[in-house]
């Protein structure tokens, strides 16, 4: 099959500015830098290259990875027409359109890939409508999300494409970005080395982000060369990506819970400071701290508690900032309590007894007997008040009849909970002597 003449740029287009990052955009699959778990040798899109045919994918990243380069040149490469739409701006005829064309290229014996960038931003039914074009091979789809496609893309559609996650461009990837963007400038940007760490940081693992400060900074003198605070009044400072509404969201509470149930106090401070540069409602961080107190903690300090609900307090009288700093002495107090999930597990194994014992009545001698009729069935009857009883403790059993005595709660030995488990030996041993161990 002959390979297709790429479009000559007319000669407006070629005299036209174009951005930096426009201009430095990978021409082959071996420019492109991060990526080499799916373009190295072993790499899953290397091996479809090198069959010569590709499958339906699904590129998952974050922006500035390269998920539209890539898909460019693997139609390329494989000699596939390239059909790009953007969910943002396509409707249903830009569908039918693409999908007439392909069936059209196919009568003539040639592939099409269709390239959708942002395709989560499809709705449900435009998703579906994807399907028969992609299930027969009239397209071989290539989808650019930057969120989970297993939250934002249709099961049929997802399982009909492999998902291949690509990487946050690494400080090392970025610098061979900003090499490429300095030879093309002519001459290197006028960055101390501080300076130039502080820029590919303030990127965010964004190349063409990258790019376009580079630009940025290349109007700039050579001298005098800038350092870091400097730079910062120069380039605006990104905010970190962070979605509230999706995995973002998920990732860093996520995050906050298990530093502090590895009690890393300061890595639990970082996340928690993320997620507040970014947005998030100090509230439902601190639902997450009293969930956290009782389910990693519990009575092993149960301050925990008291202090995870006097944080959300004092947020809700002081506000933000102000309150924000109740939230992390709370953070701080919580990383260095010692932990156990005793009553978490307890609560587990109770509930899972609870529904395999079906309807299991409680033992007649602790049911109250308010009327004639239950006191003569036996409500009430032997029940020992244990305020009488020697050490307040009767010993009688409270298990339905039938069930044998369980044990759901076993302390841990740590922190308060040492003490507890002193107690729970204390009155099994009352137990036993009373005959109802």
């Amino acid at each position: 099959m002959a390979k297709r003449p790429p479009a000559t740029p007319s000669l407006f287009e070629v005299e036209a500015p174009r951005p930096l990052a426009d201009r430095l955009r990978p021409m082959s699959l071996e420019e492109v830098v991060g990526q080499d778990h799916l373009l190295g040798a072993d790499g899953a899109l290397r091996r479809m290259i090198t069959g010569g045919r590709l499958s339906s994918m699904i590129l998952w990243g974050p922006p500035g990875s390269g998920k539209t380069t890539i898909a460019r040149l693997l139609a390329q490469h494989t000699r596939y027409a390239f059909e790009p739409l953007s969910a943002v701006f396509s409707g249903v005829a830009d569908l039918r359109r693409v999908f007439d064309a392909a069936r059209e290229r196919r009568r003539m014996g040639e592939e099409t890939l269709l390239f959708v960038d942002e395709i989560h931003r499809f709705n449900r039914a435009q998703q579906d409508g994807f399907l028969p074009y992609v299930e027969d091979g009239t397209v071989v789809l290539v989808g650019a999300t930057t969120e989970n496609p297993s939250f934002e893309l249709n099961p049929p559609l997802l399982s009909r494409c492999r998902v291949l996650v690509l990487n946050r461009l690494s400080e090392e990837a970025l610098e061979v970005i900003l090499a490429r963007a300095e030879k093309t400038l002519g001459r290197p940007l006028p960055l101390d080395a501080d300076a130039r760490r502080a820029l590919k940081a303030m990127s965010d693992g964004d190349g063409r982000y990258l790019l376009n400060m580079a630009e940025t900074l290349s109007a700039l003198p050579a001298e005098p060369v800038i350092d870091s605070q400097a730079l910062v009044a120069i380039v605006q400072r990104r905010m970190p990506l962070y979605d509230k509404a999706q995995e973002g969201h998920y990732n860093l509470i996520s995050a906050l819970h298990k530093s502090l149930r590895g009690s890393d106090t300061d890595a639990a401070l970082y996340w928690f400071a993320r997620m507040v540069v970014g947005g998030e409602e100090p509230r439902y961080i601190c639902r997450r701290l009293v969930r956290f107190a009782v389910e990693d903690i519990g009575l092993a300090d149960p301050q925990a508690l008291v202090q995870a609900l006097a944080a959300w307090e004092a947020y809700e009288r002081l506000g933000s900032p102000e309150g924000e700093l109740a939230i992390v002495q709370c953070v701080i107090y919580l990383g260095t309590a010692p932990k156990s999930n005793a009553a978490y597990r307890a609560q587990g194994a109770a509930t899972a007894a609870a529904r395999e014992s079906g309807s299991l009545m409680p033992p007649a001698h602790i049911l109250n007997a308010p009327t004639r009729l239950m006191q003569e069935l036996g409500y009430g009857r032997g029940y020992q008040y244990d305020h009488n009883a020697e050490d307040t403790f009767s010993g009688q059993n409270y298990f339905p009849d039938g069930m044998a005595r369980q044990r759901y709660y076993t302390p841990s030995g740590r922190g308060f909970e040492k003490d507890v488990q002193a107690r729970i030996a204390y009155w099994d041993r009352l137990r036993a002597a009373k005959g109802q161990g």
